[in-house]
């Protein structure tokens, strides 16, 4: 490529404009109508719904955007998986849930007890993350597909071809399973399970479905089959296409466009490609891989597990903001993440909002470009006229640390004193709600390592010495100053290193009257960590 072509910046210069206009370019190539151009997300609703889960709607949804920027109407499909079987208990539930293993989450109660089935609830869940966050979509339930018939064109032609697949996908990914039954589970009419009905004869004039409810292996455990034997219909009866052709299904009937997966389920996304351009005649989506958010420990974030970083406990310490700039900054590569992160997102949100209003200045234009759309995306291309007042959310944490009682007004006139701000405005008094219940909630956190050259560390130590004193000088803002000229240290590197230090950032308040406000000695000792 050359130094030109690296220069081309399409659309907003984000990698969601990349992916539309690849996607555009392709269905131009296939020749297909591009009057509607629909994108899908499948929300799994066996767990509490993490930010894995919603990132792939949120993601899904940037594409719309980009594809309507560009001029084309576009919708976005958010497909609540609620016939998949229960395969195991999530931290934290009831364990009356082991007699429901197996069975669709939408036939099985609402362990809280206010939504009307178990299935419902976890999608309201994630349904509430996607309302506070602005995205619009279309909800669509695969209980509601499956009964109303909308896929059983799709189903009849994958149940006549059901021989040919099943070859196919032991030849693509070594799985036999689906040449000894069919890739279609009916929900057992005797026992209400799912992955214990095996289908193993289509009556294709009749569209029934002949199954047995046997013993089968769910993950590492034995799931005992009821022994029923029976027929169901797949126009009605409520059953469903396993995974390996069932994403082609609804690919095929509801004209999706684009949908993107994780890397965990590329064999099912493998299989359905050819199953959706070989046995439906139905051209695939255009994909993307995204990597997999993991927990501080590097283990995959789970809806089953007790690791969930869910968007209800998100927005308790952060804004909206904040975590659509966790999932518009990039698609790919694997990250950790917990809620320690909020902090520095809010603080880069209100960096890239400088940049975009011109307060901050950029000499690479690329980079310009792609930092202002990145902000324009995470305001879901309806940014703001103006900046509002900025403060920096580290030091509302610090603050609110220090002010736990009428916090809002001590906090806020504190912020005033230190020239932060200067009056009170609602969505000031918002953050400081937000930076409270994370002062209340977390440790105090350890800025990661910052480099310090040694005339630097040198005049550090000087200020531990002072700081770990019993006696505070009285004018502790021209004691800093002075020790930065008497260690021939320029007293703006001196600063930034301390606010650095204190803050994790280059700026901040006063920093002689906000030492005394934390304890001199408490940051002597962050201090002395870092020299």
């Amino acid at each position: 490529m050359s130094e030109d072509d690296e220069r081309i910046i399409i659309g907003r210069g984000t990698w969601i404009d990349k992916l539309a206009s690849e996607m555009v370019e392709r269905e131009k190539q296939l020749g297909r109508d591009t009057s509607l151009l629909k994108v899908e997300s499948g929300l799994g609703a066996s767990g509490i719904p993490h930010i894995g889960s919603l990132g792939d709607a949120v993601r899904a949804f940037g594409v719309k955007l980009a594809l309507e920027d560009m001029g084309y109407k576009s919708e976005l499909i958010a497909y609540s998986d609620d016939l998949d079987g229960l395969r195991k208990i999530p931290e934290g539930l009831p364990s009356w849930l082991e007699e429901h293993i197996g069975k669709p989450v939408s036939l099985i109660p609402d362990p809280f007890g206010t939504h009307e089935s178990y299935g419902m609830h976890m999608s309201s869940i994630l349904l509430d993350g996607l309302d506070k966050l602005g995205i619009k979509y279309k909800f669509q339930r695969a209980r509601d597909t499956y009964q109303q018939g909308l896929l059983k064109n799709q189903i009849h032609t994958i149940l006549t071809n059901s021989e040919r697949i099943g070859r196919q996908i032991e030849e693509m990914v070594g799985q036999e399973k689906y040449q000894k039954f069919l890739p279609y589970y009916p929900v057992c009419a005797k026992c209400s399970r799912l992955y214990t009905a095996q289908s193993y004869e289509y009556d294709s004039d009749r569209m029934v479905v002949k199954y047995r409810c046997v013993d089968t292996e769910i993950g590492s455990r034995m799931l005992k089959g009821c022994g029923h034997e029976g027929e169901a219909d797949i126009t009605k009866d409520l059953g469903k296409l396993a995974w390996k052709v069932e994403f082609a299904a609804r690919w095929h009937a509801f004209d999706i466009r684009f949908e993107a997966y994780g890397k965990d389920i590329m064999d099912s996304v493998k299989v359905n490609d050819w199953v959706s351009d070989e046995i439906l005649k139905h051209p695939h989506p255009h994909h993307v891989k995204y990597e997999m958010f993991l927990d501080k420990g590097g283990k995959k974030i789970s809806k089953s597990a007790g690791n969930v970083v869910t968007s209800q406990k998100w927005f308790r310490y952060g804004t909206p903001k904040s975590m659509l700039l966790l999932l518009y900054k990039r698609i790919s590569g694997a990250r950790e993440l917990g809620f320690e992160d909020i902090p520095a997102l809010m603080d880069e949100y209100n960096e890239l909002e400088d940049i975009y209003f011109g307060k901050i200045k950029l000499d690479n234009e690329a980079k310009l470009v792609k930092s202002k759309g990145i902000y324009e995306y995470v305001n879901l291309l309806n940014p703001p006229k103006a900046a509002p007042t900025h403060v920096n959310f580290r030091l509302l944490i610090e603050l609110c640390r220090i002010y736990k009682d009428d916090r809002t007004s001590k906090v806020i006139k504190k912020m005033v004193e230190y020239g932060a701000i200067k009056n009170p405005e609602p969505h000031i008094e918002e953050l400081i709600t937000l930076a409270g219940n994370y002062a209340d909630d977390f440790e105090e956190q350890e800025t990661g390592e910052i480099q310090i050259d040694d005339s630097v560390k040198t005049a550090l130590r000087k200020l531990v010495d002072i700081l770990s004193a019993d006696n505070e000088p009285e004018d502790l803002q021209n004691t800093i100053y002075n020790i930065a000229k008497e260690n021939n240290v320029a007293p703006k590197d001196f600063f930034m290193a301390l606010y650095k230090i204190i803050l994790g950032a280059t700026r901040g308040p006063k920093i002689g009257p906000f030492i005394t406000d934390i304890g001199p000695k408490k940051v002597a000792q962050t201090i002395s960590k870092h020299i």
